[in-house]
């Protein structure tokens, strides 16, 4: 972003702080980067919705599900790991509950507790979807980069992944709204 017009002033009883704005290379980087990452969303989106009728982030949380001992995880270790609210679950998982791709299991030893577990039914979809959803992720990224390229993306994400989630007591993270 560059500097606009009429920079706003900071908020009452804050201390005023010089704004570290966006060079034009960095402006340039960051506009690549979030056109990007909306076009390759919106790509993999499209596909999942026209070969399995489901959006991406639904078929995220079958892959996460399928990955996971006995294919459960309590709905709050799904949250976390899917970087979602837990509302944002709650609706996920019961729309794959009316596909009868998943069910809820009350935890034994927690009465507040539940599971996601994947049912077979949903367990075969996954199945019969990952191919076409791996070549469009292959199509779209990796045919594209050179090796050199795909492990600098991988260490770029994830020092920014890192970056965003802080481990402190009250640290804003989706999964714990």
């Amino acid at each position: 972003m560059k500097a606009p017009a009429s920079a706003p002033t900071p908020a009452s009883g804050q201390e005023p702080h010089e704004t570290r704005w966006l060079t034009d290379e960095e402006q340039r980087v960051w506009r690549s980067f979030m056109e990007g990452v909306t076009l390759l969303d919106d790509h993999l989106d499209r596909q999942l919705q026209r070969d399995a009728g489901m959006p991406h982030v639904y078929y995220g949380l079958l892959v996460k599900l399928a990955e996971a001992p006995r294919r459960q995880l309590r709905m709050t270790e799904l949250a976390m790991l899917a970087k979602i609210t837990r509302s944002r679950l709650s609706h996920a998982i019961a729309r794959l509950e009316k596909n009868g791709w998943v069910r809820r299991e009350d935890c034994p030893d927690d009465k507040r507790g539940q599971f996601a577990v994947l049912t077979e039914e949903g367990f075969e979809v996954l199945r019969q979807t990952a191919p076409g959803h791996v070549e469009a992720v292959r199509q779209a990224v990796f045919d594209r980069l050179s090796p050199e390229q795909q492990k600098s993306l991988g260490e770029i994400m994830r020092i920014v992944a890192e970056g965003l989630q802080p481990t402190e007591a009250g640290a804003d993270l989706p999964w714990l709204r």
